[in-house]
């Protein structure tokens, strides 16, 4: 059988980089995983990053017979959790549960001891996450509108909750500020657990967050979400309008995914892979995703690896139908990690 050249070339190089490994190292990428392995989340529990974190490490512990430990690391919008898997041994045995934030630092912090897009290795993305945009249940406004009328009214008195600098929480209400001409005073946090019980409370007015995170307040009458982020309704709240429908243009999403050291080897890469695309392409798991309004988001570690690349041009950089990650697309007034092209 006569194989692509892309194909060919694909498992050339492959082929080449486990050779060059010492035999032991081979050794252990083909018995791989032998000992528990550490998935390292940037975000302290309670985010959608960690909820998926949760979710896929028990489906490889079972496949592969080993411990998957999630492993909490906040701080700077995960870049503390990633600068120490950029560390680690290139072994499998540390992973990276990436998200969106990994993308935006690339050109929000001026100096990281590490650089994502050649010091993690792209292993496979997970979901997609829409956010939603909840208020106070006290706060008169009851729709994306009238929160907009409120706020001017009241200007410079809302107080927007936001995970860190870099975290989507932050960027998508500054997005909506920026759209909208409004003011509010950001109140940062170190996660969003701490963050909702000043919002249900009434010391915080509002804050983006994703679907996942806090459907069950909205559903228990705790939080009033106003709109979705997302281009179009989400299933677990389709009586929720999107922000668009008022703002137009407005659009925003995150994403998670699994990353590794660079220089990991292929076969280890290939193996995580493998078993996180059959997550998604199962029934069950898809419908625990469904439930928290996430949505399966499988792709070939190659195409992943090649999205992050991209993330290495500077804001404003590239075509300007294109949205690379990292960039605010001015044009279309949106925000997305996702490379569309």
């Amino acid at each position: 059988m006569k194989l692509p050249r892309r194909k060919f070339l694909h498992l050339a190089t492959a082929a080449t980089a486990l050779s060059a490994l010492p035999a032991t190292s081979r050794a252990e990428a083909e018995t791989y995983p032998t000992r528990p392995v550490h998935l390292l989340v940037g975000f302290a529990p309670g985010g959608f990053t960690d909820i998926t974190a949760r979710l896929i490490a028990p489906w490889l512990s079972e496949r592969l017979g080993q411990q998957f430990l999630v492993e909490n690391r906040p701080g700077a919008s995960s870049n503390v959790a990633t600068a120490d898997v950029a560390r680690a041994a290139p072994d499998g045995y540390t992973l990276l549960e990436v998200g969106d934030p990994n993308a935006y630092n690339q050109t929000l912090y001026d100096k990281l001891s590490f650089n994502f897009a050649h010091d993690i290795t792209p292993v496979a993305s997970i979901d997609r996450a829409p956010f939603v945009m909840v208020v106070n249940p006290s706060l008169p406004a009851k729709t994306v509108t009238e929160f907009i009328a409120y706020a001017k009214a009241n200007a410079g008195k809302i107080n927007m909750g936001s995970s860190g600098i870099g975290a989507s929480s932050g960027l998508f209400g500054e997005l909506f500020k920026t759209m909208t001409g409004i003011e509010m005073a950001a109140v940062q946090y170190r996660g969003v657990g701490v963050a909702l019980p000043d919002l249900m409370s009434g010391r915080l007015d509002v804050i983006f967050l994703p679907v996942a995170t806090v459907v069950g307040q909205i559903s228990e009458g705790k939080l009033r979400p106003l709109g979705v982020t997302s281009s179009t309704r989400v299933g677990v709240l389709p009586d929720v309008p999107t922000i668009a429908e008022s703002v137009p243009g407005y659009e925003a999403g995150g994403w998670t995914g699994l990353g590794a050291p660079a220089n990991t080897p292929p076969e280890i890469v290939a193996t995580l892979n493998q078993h996180v695309n059959a997550a998604l392409a199962d029934a069950a798991f898809k419908a625990q995703l469904a439930k928290l309004g996430l949505g399966p988001f499988a792709e070939h570690a190659d195409r992943v690896r090649q999205v992050h690349r991209r993330g290495d041009r500077k804001v404003g950089q590239g075509h300007p139908h294109r949205w690379h990650q990292g960039r605010v697309n001015t044009e279309r007034h949106s925000v997305n990690a996702v490379t569309r092209i």
